[in-house]
């Protein structure tokens, strides 16, 4: 139950076609809801905002459809799976309406259009990095943040990174994913005024090991205003992100 379906009840009640019994049924449904194998939190985008997300790694598809008919038995919509891949996706469209993304691997249930806001530009330093790239910029427009993707735009060729410098100039926020010795964010950091969020991936060579050497640079940015999550976290990224680009007095 969000804050919308919560303040619908309470003047249902007020108008007298919702009992103050069925209003507390309803509300005494709402916090969580026990599976057995999960417990939903009904009451999250109540609380944050945003509904709960699924991590489909690990989960089985008769775990993950079950929680998605629950979730959207209680209304909810554009329920974000991360970390599902192709086979599971299959079996659990079967059962719930769901839109996948093979490359970012992110499935949403529920899919509902809605207006995108502000600006959030995810920045790649590499086409190898687009599948943490596409889950971020997809996180940030389920959640309702308009984006806008700048990929294949590392150091090894910076004037493809300053050819774009209109919309860095605009964005809101932007999230640099990036490889290798993880530079961008850094580069970025530099350029804009805005929040950047730094995403170390793991790709590339041995002495990268499997992302640390660019989540370690990336931590150690001389740039200010640099935030880093986790190693090919591009969900993290996408929600924080999102969350920049939503609060109120931000101005690009």
């Amino acid at each position: 139950m969000d804050r919308q379906q919560m303040l619908e009840a309470l003047n249902a009640v007020r108008a007298g076609t919702l009992s103050p019994e069925d209003a507390l049924s309803r509300l005494n449904r709402a916090p969580y809801e026990d599976l057995g194998f999960a417990r939903i939190d009904h009451h999250r985008a109540l609380r944050n905002g945003t509904g709960e997300v699924i991590y489909g790694a690990g989960k089985t598809a008769d775990q993950i459809a079950a929680i998605l008919e629950r979730m959207i038995a209680a209304g909810g919509e554009n329920i974000l799976v991360t970390r599902l891949d192709a086979e599971k996706a299959e079996a659990v469209g079967r059962r719930a309406p769901l839109y996948y993304d093979a490359v970012s691997r992110v499935g949403v249930a529920n899919r509902r259009e809605r207006p995108l806001v502000g600006k959030v530009v995810v920045a790649s330093g590499g086409t190898s990095d687009l599948a943490v790239c596409e889950e971020a910029a997809l996180t940030a427009e389920t959640l309702g943040s308009r984006v806008v993707r700048l990929y294949d735009v590392g150091v090894a060729g910076l004037h493809r990174l300053l050819a774009r410098m209109d919309e860095l100039e605009t964005a809101r926020c932007v999230v640099a994913v990036a490889g290798m010795e993880g530079a961008l964010a850094s580069v970025i950091g530099g350029l804009v005024r805005c929040p950047v969020v730094a995403v170390p991936t793991s790709v590339g060579y041995g002495a990268n090991f499997g992302g640390v050497s660019a989540l370690l640079s990336m931590l150690n940015s001389c740039a200010s205003g640099v935030s880093v999550v986790n190693i090919d976290n591009g969900f993290g990224a996408g929600y924080l992100a999102n969350r920049i680009n939503q609060m109120e007095g931000i101005q690009p």
